[in-house]
């Protein structure tokens, strides 16, 4: 093994990244900055208050009605803007107390759980439409390499099962091969382990063991492991952050652990201390499970009598309901059906699963991800845990301006989840879960669709299903755990175009759920005080936060309102969010980029709320709006560039106009705001590729989200340029 080749990686700053920061993060002083913020917050709130109290009276005795409203309406947009402001260092303060109070789970006790899961069967689940087949290969071989010793992979394809073009027919035709290509990566040595264990075990059986042999075997075997993912990491080609990140994680990492086993063998052999019978065993079994792994696919748009909903949760819903049953293909006049039946006239079995990890065809997980959770679900005291998971964090070295600032509110919101699991409101993340199969068979409705009976486990009723699934697991008595460990990994939008197709399929379901966890916390109203309080801010933030923006930046205050506390209120929460900026490895100044990016997406984000009461008027489910993963730049609606020059232009005629009226503190406010955003369109937009989109939108229109969206030529320095191709929703 070369010593230089895990020093250049070792080397490397995002190797190194996290486990610096998180030693950061655990420091007694960022508790202390914490409540300090959270205080001196509450003191100017109630300083604001004294202040206003005074004015807000005399316009009620001397029935200035007008003013009376907007000094109403102002205050309330604050108020909320101040709550927010709270959530954050509530969550936060959470978090740190979690940080410091949760020691890794130490490797013997791992080492236990690895024993007591060998009767425990892992279903790893990996939802897709018209993925890229890079992006498959990377996420099914994290998902194979989990360290588990009995688990199961299937993706589950959702790309139609009779393309229309050719594109689509090659992206179905390398997606169905990629299983069984992976299985052969993995078959040589899955074979020579298997055999290595079967012959152990003969050896076992015919004479007494020993210890030194079998240890000397076992240095030989942990060597020849970590040479197939030094292997693996030298052949593989890097092209992008991605890709350096798949290699040092999931080959470069492990191959650096079977290295440091073999190592360690080998001074204990040195030392005359071989390992015990039961040691020995551990390792061969380890090694045996290492590349033994099931991995196969699943197509439920193949049959009729499965949902063909085109959401992921249906999807998901899909398979999972085949779990532990045998299946036979039956043509019928109306298509192929899937029927039940026994286990030697099967076309199709489904080995019963006792857990669920659900992935999304972007993300990678570190391989201790499944161990770890399933050794947390399995503690005496967790047996009502549905949900555990660590919100994935955005994959670092990102190339461009935009994916790395998106990439940075990801990280910031792992804060936020982690903080909530600090008082029982964590929500699912459904990019990466482990989930427990009682729970989901708890929460199980039947329905029909198209004639037949479908089972959802996960809702499908918003774009955002792991959100509502949260509050119906809540409302059985089921809790969800977030781990405070940077496990999951998962990849930003690289262009403004995509990024706009999921940021309006986050803003939207919200306000729809809503309903159904306020009739959760009506139960039990006192008993869930802070669990509601930050639950409801996190479904209603988005619509209020965006909206009121827009009030206040639109409309001009009265100077009765003006109060120094009010600033003052709001500094404590840019401190505390650009030091976790700093903490997460970003820079000082990325807390204004953010704040930009912010103002850029408030028109995609209004558009996402008006989406959730269009749904809530007409009862129609909005469609599952998939974020492009392909080459080439995604186009943005040309409604999005046109709300974002024209709240631009608002902003500034408005700071204008509120000089001349003598409104000087809201010109100021309106003016900074501007620049800002003008600042966001220049370097997350660019004004080329903004006019390019309007105009290509206009002569072919770029629909929202919910519709297929163009696809923009890439330009070489050259200035040749690729055929445009074109994205569609997911389904």
């Amino acid at each position: 093994m070369s010593k230089q080749f895990f020093q250049a990686h070792a080397d490397s700053p995002d190797s190194v990244l996290s486990t610096i920061q998180e030693e950061r993060w655990k420091a007694g002083k960022e508790i202390f900055l914490s409540w300090l913020c959270v205080t001196f917050t509450l003191f100017a709130v109630g300083m604001a208050t004294w202040e206003q109290y005074p004015v807000f009276i005399a316009q009620l005795e001397q029935q200035q009605w007008a003013q009376l409203a907007g000094h109403s309406g102002f205050l309330l947009i604050v108020c909320f803007l101040i709550y927010g402001s709270l959530v954050y260092q509530s969550t936060r303060l959470g978090y740190l107390k979690r940080l410091r109070c949760q020691a890794d789970i130490p490797p013997q006790a791992l080492n236990h759980s690895y024993r007591r899961s060998a009767d425990k069967a892992l279903s790893i689940l990996v939802p897709s439409y018209k993925e890229e087949r890079r992006v498959i290969f990377q996420t099914l071989l994290s998902a194979a390499l989990q360290e588990h010793p009995k688990r199961r992979v299937t993706l589950l394809l959702d790309d139609p099962p009779k393309p229309n073009t050719a594109g689509d027919a090659a992206h179905l035709a390398e997606a169905r091969e990629l299983p069984a290509h992976i299985m052969a990566m993995l078959q040589r040595p899955a074979f020579m382990f298997n055999s290595s264990i079967k012959t152990f075990r003969a050896r076992r059986q015919r004479a007494r063991l020993n210890g030194k042999a079998e240890t000397r075997l076992l240095v030989t075997l942990w060597q020849e492991a970590a040479d197939w993912f030094e292997a693996q990491a030298s052949a593989y080609d890097i092209t992008d952050h991605t890709d350096r990140l798949f290699v040092e994680k999931i080959f470069v990492d492990r191959a650096a652990q079977h290295q440091a086993r073999s190592a360690q063998l080998k001074q204990l052999l040195e030392a005359e201390a071989p390992l015990s019978e039961e040691q020995i065993v551990d390792d061969y079994q380890r090694l045996a499970c290492l590349f033994s792994c099931d991995i196969t696919s699943f197509e439920r748009k193949r049959y009729e009598n499965l949902s063909h909903e085109p959401n992921k949760a249906m999807n998901l819903n899909s398979y999972i309901g085949l779990n532990g049953k045998h299946y036979r293909e039956v043509r019928t006049a109306d298509g192929l059906h899937l029927e039940e039946t026994t286990a030697e006239h099967a076309t199709l079995s489904v080995p019963v699963a006792d857990y669920f990890i659900t992935l999304d065809a972007d993300s990678l997980l570190l391989p201790e991800y499944a161990l770890k959770l399933i050794h947390i679900m399995e503690q005496p005291g967790n047996e009502r845990i549905a949900v555990a998971q660590t919100p994935y964090s955005a994959i670092p070295g990102a190339p461009s301006e935009l994916e790395r600032i998106a990439g940075a509110t990801t990280d910031m919101q792992y804060i936020i989840h982690q903080g909530f699991t600090q008082y029982n409101a964590t929500y699912w993340v459904g990019a990466n879960a482990l989930l427990r199969r009682e729970a989901l068979d708890d929460i199980v409705t039947l329905e029909q669709e198209r004639g037949h009976t479908v089972k959802r486990f996960i809702q499908d009723r918003t774009v955002i299903e792991d959100t509502e699934s949260s509050v119906d697991l809540a409302a059985k008595g089921w809790s969800l755990y977030n781990h405070p460990q940077r496990l999951a990994y998962s990849a930003t939008p690289p262009d403004f175009g995509s990024l706009c197709i999921q940021r309006q399929r986050w803003a939207n379901g919200g306000l729809i759920i809503l309903p159904k966890l306020l009739g959760y916390l009506a139960r039990k109203p006192f008993g869930k005080l802070n669990e509601g309080l930050l639950r409801i801010h996190y479904l209603v933030s988005i619509a209020a936060v965006n909206i009121g923006l827009i009030v206040m930046l639109t409309f001009p205050f009265s100077e009765s309102i003006q109060s120094i506390w009010l600033p003052l209120a709001a500094a404590p929460y840019f401190f505390l969010y650009g030091r976790d900026l700093v903490l997460c490895g970003y820079r000082n100044r990325d807390l204004f980029k953010v704040y930009a990016l912010n103002l850029l997406m408030i028109p995609v984000n209004l558009a996402g709320v008006f989406k959730s009461i269009q749904q809530g008027l007409t009862k129609k489910k909005i469609p599952f709006g998939r974020t492009p993963k392909i080459q080439g730049r995604t186009a943005t609606a040309p409604l999005y560039i046109v709300c974002a020059y024209g709240l631009f232009l608002q902003w500034t005629l408005g700071a204008a106009f509120d000089i001349n009226e003598g409104y000087i503190t809201h010109a100021l406010f309106a003016a900074l705001n501007a620049s800002f955003l003008l600042y966001a369109i220049r370097s997350f937009v660019g004004y080329r590729e903004s006019w390019q989109d309007l105009t290509v939108g206009l002569t072919r229109p770029v629909p929202l989200s919910s519709e297929p969206a163009a696809r923009m030529p890439e330009v070489s320095a050259q200035g040749d340029s690729a055929i445009p191709t074109e994205e569609r929703k997911y389904g």
